[in-house]
């Protein structure tokens, strides 16, 4: 499938996408109030984001990268905010092992992996090393679209 520009819209337009609730409740016995409900809750409490997501190799000038992130202290929590908070961060993870975080970051042909270390990991202290895994192929990737 070409993914062109009238594809990226339908995709951009179903970031918020979503199965109709009654078509959910049918499936599950219950009442759509009841399904409403329940995302509503689920979404505000940080629990459930509905989301389109495409797989990043489909659409064209998409980069996937693993950062893993060492610190200088041991405030991981905190650090791992910081870093998801970046432009291009699509997820942050504390781990355990030689990285202290592993960070997912989307590149385009116009943010480029440069562009994040110079004008974005530079805005973080007490960074001790960062190494780039740069993805060359994914299986079962599906992350969210870019806004740009």
């Amino acid at each position: 499938m070409i993914i062109d520009e009238i594809n990226l819209a339908i995709i951009r337009h179903l970031k918020d996408g979503r199965v109709p609730f009654k078509k959910i409740a049918d499936s599950l016995g219950v009442s759509e109030g009841t399904v409403r409900t329940r995302v509503r809750k689920l979404t505000d409490e940080g629990v459930l984001d509905i989301a389109g997501l495409v797989d990043p190799e489909a659409i064209p000038d998409l980069g996937v990268v693993l950062v893993g992130v060492k610190v200088k202290d041991m405030d991981l929590v905190k650090k791992g905010e910081e870093f998801s908070k970046l432009k291009g961060v699509t997820s942050v993870c504390v781990v355990t092992g030689r990285y202290d975080l592993i960070v997912t970051i989307l590149l385009t042909k116009d943010f480029t992996m440069l562009r994040f270390y110079t004008e974005e990991v530079s805005t973080i202290e007490n960074v001790q090393s960062v190494e780039s895994f740069v993805v060359y192929k994914s299986f079962n990737l599906k992350l969210p679209m870019p806004l740009s």
